[in-house]
Protein backbone atom coordinates (compact mmCIF):
# COMPACT_ATOMS: atom_id res chain seq x y z
CA UNK A 1 0.00 0.00 0.00
CA UNK A 2 1.42 3.37 -1.02
CA UNK A 3 1.79 5.79 1.85
CA UNK A 4 -0.20 9.02 1.73
CA UNK A 5 0.85 11.60 4.31
CA UNK A 6 -0.75 15.01 4.82
CA UNK A 7 1.01 17.81 6.67
CA UNK A 8 -1.38 20.54 7.85
CA UNK A 9 0.21 23.83 8.85
CA UNK A 10 -1.80 26.81 10.08
CA UNK A 11 -0.92 30.16 8.49
CA UNK A 12 0.73 32.57 10.99
CA UNK A 13 -1.33 30.87 13.68
CA UNK A 14 -0.91 33.19 16.68
CA UNK A 15 -1.05 36.38 14.61
CA UNK A 16 -4.02 35.07 12.59
CA UNK A 17 -5.99 34.46 15.80
CA UNK A 18 -5.22 38.00 16.98
CA UNK A 19 -6.36 39.47 13.65
CA UNK A 20 -9.51 37.36 13.66
CA UNK A 21 -10.38 38.43 17.20
CA UNK A 22 -9.64 42.09 16.44
CA UNK A 23 -10.78 42.78 12.85
CA UNK A 24 -9.36 46.32 12.93
CA UNK A 25 -5.88 44.75 12.82
CA UNK A 26 -6.44 42.51 9.80
CA UNK A 27 -4.53 44.71 7.37
CA UNK A 28 -1.91 45.82 9.87
CA UNK A 29 1.56 44.33 10.39
CA UNK A 30 1.14 42.21 13.52
CA UNK A 31 3.64 40.38 15.69
CA UNK A 32 3.16 38.32 18.83
CA UNK A 33 5.77 38.10 21.57
CA UNK A 34 7.36 39.76 24.55
CA UNK A 35 6.60 43.47 24.57
CA UNK A 36 9.70 44.71 26.40
CA UNK A 37 12.64 46.18 24.49
CA UNK A 38 14.59 43.00 25.29
CA UNK A 39 11.79 40.72 24.12
CA UNK A 40 11.72 38.66 20.94
CA UNK A 41 8.94 37.93 18.50
CA UNK A 42 7.24 34.55 18.60
CA UNK A 43 5.59 34.98 15.22
CA UNK A 44 4.26 37.61 12.83
CA UNK A 45 1.77 37.88 9.98
CA UNK A 46 2.52 38.20 6.27
CA UNK A 47 2.02 41.98 6.32
CA UNK A 48 4.87 42.21 8.84
CA UNK A 49 7.06 39.84 6.84
CA UNK A 50 7.00 42.29 3.94
CA UNK A 51 9.24 44.49 6.10
CA UNK A 52 11.75 41.69 6.69
CA UNK A 53 10.37 40.79 10.10
CA UNK A 54 10.46 37.17 11.26
CA UNK A 55 10.06 35.01 14.34
CA UNK A 56 12.84 35.12 16.97
CA UNK A 57 13.73 38.68 15.90
CA UNK A 58 14.42 41.06 18.80
CA UNK A 59 11.68 43.64 19.27
CA UNK A 60 13.93 46.66 18.85
CA UNK A 61 15.11 45.44 15.44
CA UNK A 62 11.54 44.68 14.33
CA UNK A 63 10.36 48.16 15.34
CA UNK A 64 13.32 49.71 13.56
CA UNK A 65 12.27 47.88 10.38
CA UNK A 66 8.58 48.67 10.82
CA UNK A 67 7.83 51.55 13.24
CA UNK A 68 4.06 50.96 13.01
CA UNK A 69 4.35 47.24 13.86
CA UNK A 70 1.66 46.12 16.32
CA UNK A 71 3.25 43.86 18.94
CA UNK A 72 0.70 41.90 20.96
CA UNK A 73 1.28 39.79 24.09
CA UNK A 74 1.19 36.02 23.81
CA UNK A 75 -2.22 34.52 24.73
CA UNK A 76 -1.47 30.84 25.12
CA UNK A 77 -4.94 29.94 26.37
CA UNK A 78 -6.55 31.31 23.20
CA UNK A 79 -4.05 29.50 20.98
CA UNK A 80 -4.45 26.21 22.84
CA UNK A 81 -8.23 26.43 22.54
CA UNK A 82 -8.04 26.84 18.76
CA UNK A 83 -5.44 24.09 18.54
CA UNK A 84 -7.80 21.74 20.37
CA UNK A 85 -10.61 22.55 17.92
CA UNK A 86 -8.31 21.95 14.94
CA UNK A 87 -7.05 18.67 16.44
CA UNK A 88 -10.66 17.53 16.77
CA UNK A 89 -11.15 18.17 13.05
CA UNK A 90 -8.02 16.23 12.11
CA UNK A 91 -9.11 13.26 14.20
CA UNK A 92 -12.26 13.03 12.09
CA UNK A 93 -10.15 12.15 9.05
CA UNK A 94 -7.60 9.71 10.49
CA UNK A 95 -6.75 7.84 13.68
CA UNK A 96 -3.08 8.34 12.83
CA UNK A 97 -2.48 11.99 13.67
CA UNK A 98 0.91 13.20 14.90
CA UNK A 99 0.86 16.74 16.32
CA UNK A 100 4.14 18.63 15.99
CA UNK A 101 3.05 21.79 17.78
CA UNK A 102 -0.09 23.81 18.40
CA UNK A 103 -0.34 24.78 14.74
CA UNK A 104 0.82 21.79 12.69
CA UNK A 105 0.36 18.05 12.45
CA UNK A 106 0.85 15.02 10.21
CA UNK A 107 -1.95 12.66 9.18
CA UNK A 108 -1.54 9.23 7.64
CA UNK A 109 -4.49 8.62 5.30
CA UNK A 110 -2.95 5.67 3.45
CA UNK A 111 -5.80 3.33 4.34
CA UNK A 112 -8.47 5.79 3.19
CA UNK A 113 -9.89 4.96 -0.24
CA UNK A 114 -10.49 8.62 -0.97
CA UNK A 115 -7.93 10.75 -2.77
CA UNK A 116 -5.46 12.27 -0.29
CA UNK A 117 -5.56 15.66 -2.04
CA UNK A 118 -9.35 15.74 -1.70
CA UNK A 119 -9.04 14.85 1.98
CA UNK A 120 -6.52 17.65 2.53
CA UNK A 121 -8.79 20.18 0.86
CA UNK A 122 -11.75 18.97 2.95
CA UNK A 123 -9.67 19.46 6.09
CA UNK A 124 -8.69 22.98 5.07
CA UNK A 125 -12.31 23.93 4.33
CA UNK A 126 -13.48 22.46 7.63
CA UNK A 127 -10.81 24.34 9.61
CA UNK A 128 -11.80 27.61 7.95
CA UNK A 129 -15.49 27.02 8.58
CA UNK A 130 -15.04 26.14 12.25
CA UNK A 131 -12.26 28.56 13.26
CA UNK A 132 -12.23 31.31 10.64
CA UNK A 133 -8.52 30.60 10.12
CA UNK A 134 -6.64 29.41 7.05
CA UNK A 135 -4.39 26.37 6.80
CA UNK A 136 -1.93 25.21 4.18
CA UNK A 137 -1.36 21.54 3.44
CA UNK A 138 1.16 19.29 1.77
CA UNK A 139 0.43 15.81 0.43
CA UNK A 140 3.24 13.35 -0.28
CA UNK A 141 4.38 9.74 0.28
CA UNK A 142 6.37 10.62 3.40
CA UNK A 143 6.66 13.09 6.26
CA UNK A 144 9.62 15.11 5.00
CA UNK A 145 8.11 15.75 1.58
CA UNK A 146 4.66 16.50 3.01
CA UNK A 147 6.17 19.15 5.29
CA UNK A 148 8.11 20.72 2.41
CA UNK A 149 4.94 20.67 0.28
CA UNK A 150 2.81 22.42 2.90
CA UNK A 151 5.13 25.43 2.70
CA UNK A 152 5.13 25.49 -1.12
CA UNK A 153 1.97 27.51 -1.69
CA UNK A 154 1.51 29.38 1.59
CA UNK A 155 -0.66 30.99 2.68
CA UNK A 156 -3.94 29.14 2.29
CA UNK A 157 -2.60 26.73 -0.33
CA UNK A 158 -2.08 23.05 -1.08
CA UNK A 159 0.72 21.26 -2.91
CA UNK A 160 0.95 17.59 -3.85
CA UNK A 161 4.16 15.66 -4.53
CA UNK A 162 3.26 12.37 -6.23
CA UNK A 163 5.53 9.32 -5.92
CA UNK A 164 6.43 9.41 -9.61
CA UNK A 165 7.43 13.08 -9.35
CA UNK A 166 9.81 12.77 -6.38
CA UNK A 167 13.01 12.30 -8.40
CA UNK A 168 12.36 15.33 -10.60
CA UNK A 169 11.17 17.43 -7.67
CA UNK A 170 14.22 16.65 -5.54
CA UNK A 171 16.73 17.25 -8.34
CA UNK A 172 15.94 20.98 -8.44
CA UNK A 173 14.99 21.49 -4.79
CA UNK A 174 17.30 23.98 -3.02
CA UNK A 175 19.33 22.27 -0.31
CA UNK A 176 18.07 24.86 2.18
CA UNK A 177 14.61 23.23 2.02
CA UNK A 178 15.87 20.00 3.59
CA UNK A 179 15.15 19.57 7.27
CA UNK A 180 18.31 20.22 9.31
CA UNK A 181 20.04 22.45 6.76
CA UNK A 182 20.49 25.84 8.35
CA UNK A 183 22.41 28.91 7.30
CA UNK A 184 25.87 27.59 8.21
CA UNK A 185 25.32 24.20 6.60
CA UNK A 186 24.00 25.89 3.49
CA UNK A 187 27.11 28.07 3.33
CA UNK A 188 29.29 24.97 3.65
CA UNK A 189 27.42 23.37 0.77
CA UNK A 190 27.47 26.50 -1.40
CA UNK A 191 31.23 26.72 -0.91
CA UNK A 192 31.36 23.36 -2.72
CA UNK A 193 28.95 24.62 -5.38
CA UNK A 194 26.18 22.39 -3.99
CA UNK A 195 22.96 24.35 -4.47
CA UNK A 196 20.31 21.72 -5.12
CA UNK A 197 19.50 18.27 -3.87
CA UNK A 198 20.51 17.04 -7.32
CA UNK A 199 23.99 18.44 -6.71
CA UNK A 200 24.05 16.79 -3.28
CA UNK A 201 23.11 13.40 -4.72
CA UNK A 202 26.52 13.17 -6.41
CA UNK A 203 28.12 12.73 -2.96
CA UNK A 204 28.37 9.34 -1.31
CA UNK A 205 27.06 8.58 2.16
CA UNK A 206 30.66 8.38 3.40
CA UNK A 207 31.51 11.80 1.97
CA UNK A 208 28.44 13.38 3.54
CA UNK A 209 29.22 11.75 6.89
CA UNK A 210 32.70 13.23 6.71
CA UNK A 211 31.19 16.68 6.09
CA UNK A 212 28.30 16.58 8.57
CA UNK A 213 28.93 13.73 10.98
CA UNK A 214 25.98 11.47 11.80
CA UNK A 215 23.59 13.86 10.06
CA UNK A 216 25.42 13.18 6.79
CA UNK A 217 24.04 9.65 6.69
CA UNK A 218 20.51 10.98 7.06
CA UNK A 219 21.21 13.64 4.47
CA UNK A 220 22.09 10.99 1.90
CA UNK A 221 18.49 9.72 2.05
CA UNK A 222 16.78 13.06 2.58
CA UNK A 223 18.26 14.65 -0.54
CA UNK A 224 16.68 11.79 -2.51
CA UNK A 225 13.28 12.30 -0.93
CA UNK A 226 13.56 9.15 1.19
CA UNK A 227 11.98 9.20 4.65
CA UNK A 228 10.63 6.06 6.32
CA UNK A 229 9.55 7.60 9.62
CA UNK A 230 6.08 6.43 10.70
CA UNK A 231 3.28 8.59 12.02
CA UNK A 232 3.34 8.34 15.82
CA UNK A 233 -0.11 9.19 17.11
CA UNK A 234 0.28 8.34 20.80
CA UNK A 235 3.24 9.55 22.78
CA UNK A 236 3.82 9.33 26.50
CA UNK A 237 4.98 12.79 27.48
CA UNK A 238 8.48 12.49 28.88
CA UNK A 239 9.36 16.15 28.99
CA UNK A 240 8.10 19.69 28.54
CA UNK A 241 10.44 22.03 26.71
CA UNK A 242 10.80 25.07 24.51
CA UNK A 243 13.54 25.73 22.01
CA UNK A 244 14.51 28.19 19.34
CA UNK A 245 16.83 28.11 16.35
CA UNK A 246 18.36 31.52 15.69
CA UNK A 247 18.70 33.09 12.27
CA UNK A 248 22.11 34.42 13.36
CA UNK A 249 24.38 32.30 15.54
CA UNK A 250 24.98 33.51 19.10
CA UNK A 251 28.67 34.24 19.53
CA UNK A 252 28.92 34.83 23.30
CA UNK A 253 27.67 33.50 26.62
CA UNK A 254 26.03 36.85 27.28
CA UNK A 255 24.02 36.62 24.07
CA UNK A 256 22.91 33.10 25.00
CA UNK A 257 21.97 34.19 28.52
CA UNK A 258 19.66 36.87 27.13
CA UNK A 259 17.85 34.27 25.02
CA UNK A 260 17.60 31.89 27.98
CA UNK A 261 15.76 34.60 29.90
CA UNK A 262 12.95 34.81 27.34
CA UNK A 263 12.90 31.06 26.72
CA UNK A 264 12.52 30.37 30.42
CA UNK A 265 9.51 32.68 30.52
CA UNK A 266 7.92 30.56 27.78
CA UNK A 267 8.72 27.38 29.73
CA UNK A 268 7.07 28.85 32.81
CA UNK A 269 3.94 29.56 30.77
CA UNK A 270 3.83 25.96 29.55
CA UNK A 271 4.47 24.48 32.99
CA UNK A 272 1.65 26.58 34.38
CA UNK A 273 -0.84 25.57 31.70
CA UNK A 274 -0.01 21.95 30.84
CA UNK A 275 -1.66 19.54 33.22
CA UNK A 276 0.47 16.47 33.92
CA UNK A 277 0.02 13.85 36.61
CA UNK A 278 3.71 13.40 37.34
CA UNK A 279 6.41 15.27 39.19
CA UNK A 280 9.30 17.13 37.61
CA UNK A 281 12.45 15.02 37.83
CA UNK A 282 15.11 17.15 36.12
CA UNK A 283 15.80 20.54 34.61
CA UNK A 284 17.83 20.51 31.41
CA UNK A 285 19.30 22.80 28.77
CA UNK A 286 20.27 21.82 25.23
CA UNK A 287 22.60 23.64 22.85
CA UNK A 288 23.24 23.03 19.19
CA UNK A 289 26.50 24.55 18.01
CA UNK A 290 27.39 26.01 14.64
CA UNK A 291 28.93 22.68 13.56
CA UNK A 292 25.55 20.95 14.28
CA UNK A 293 26.92 19.09 17.28
CA UNK A 294 24.68 19.06 20.35
CA UNK A 295 25.17 18.97 24.08
CA UNK A 296 22.68 18.61 26.92
CA UNK A 297 23.19 19.37 30.61
CA UNK A 298 20.59 18.20 33.13
CA UNK A 299 20.42 18.05 36.89
CA UNK A 300 18.22 16.35 39.46
CA UNK A 301 17.07 18.47 42.39
CA UNK A 302 17.46 21.96 40.92
CA UNK A 303 14.74 24.48 41.64
CA UNK A 304 12.83 25.28 38.46
CA UNK A 305 14.10 28.82 38.31
CA UNK A 306 15.82 30.97 35.69
CA UNK A 307 19.03 31.11 37.75
CA UNK A 308 19.21 27.31 37.57
CA UNK A 309 18.79 27.41 33.81
CA UNK A 310 21.52 30.03 33.52
CA UNK A 311 23.87 27.82 35.57
CA UNK A 312 23.24 24.91 33.21
CA UNK A 313 23.80 27.23 30.26
CA UNK A 314 27.25 28.22 31.53
CA UNK A 315 28.28 24.58 31.81
CA UNK A 316 26.90 23.67 28.38
CA UNK A 317 28.40 26.71 26.64
CA UNK A 318 31.80 25.95 28.14
CA UNK A 319 31.94 22.52 26.49
CA UNK A 320 32.75 23.94 23.05
CA UNK A 321 34.31 27.18 21.90
CA UNK A 322 31.76 27.57 19.11
CA UNK A 323 28.81 29.85 18.32
CA UNK A 324 25.34 28.56 19.24
CA UNK A 325 22.54 28.14 16.70
CA UNK A 326 19.85 26.59 18.94
CA UNK A 327 18.92 26.73 22.63
CA UNK A 328 16.37 24.50 24.31
CA UNK A 329 15.21 24.55 27.93
CA UNK A 330 12.94 21.99 29.54
CA UNK A 331 12.10 19.59 32.31
CA UNK A 332 12.06 15.78 32.41
CA UNK A 333 8.99 14.23 33.96
CA UNK A 334 9.25 11.40 36.45
CA UNK A 335 7.79 8.01 35.65
CA UNK A 336 4.43 7.22 37.26
CA UNK A 337 6.14 4.86 39.68
CA UNK A 338 8.71 7.45 40.70
CA UNK A 339 6.03 10.12 41.03
CA UNK A 340 4.59 8.24 43.99
CA UNK A 341 7.81 8.81 45.88
CA UNK A 342 8.36 12.04 47.76
CA UNK A 343 11.99 11.94 46.69
CA UNK A 344 11.10 13.58 43.38
CA UNK A 345 9.06 16.52 44.63
CA UNK A 346 10.88 19.65 43.54
CA UNK A 347 9.92 23.22 44.10
CA UNK A 348 8.67 25.46 41.32
CA UNK A 349 9.81 28.99 42.17
CA UNK A 350 8.40 32.16 40.63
Amino acid sequence: MERQIIHVDMDCFYAAIEARDNPSLRKEPIAVGGRSSRGVLTTCNYEARKFGIHSAMPNFIAIRKCPHLVILPVRFEAYRLESKRIRSILNQYSNLVEPLSLDEAYLDVSSDKRNAVSIANDIRRQIRRVTGLTASAGVAPNKMLAKIASDWKKPDGLFHIAKEDISKFMSSLPVSKIWGIGKKAEEKLLARNIRTCGDLQSYSSLELTHLFGKFGGELYDLCRGIDHRPIISHRIRKSISVERTFSTNLESLEACAEKVESLFQELEEDLFRIKVDRKIAKLFIKLKFSDFSKTTVERVGLAIHESSAQALLREAFGRKALPVRLIGIGVRLATHQASKSSQLEFEFQN
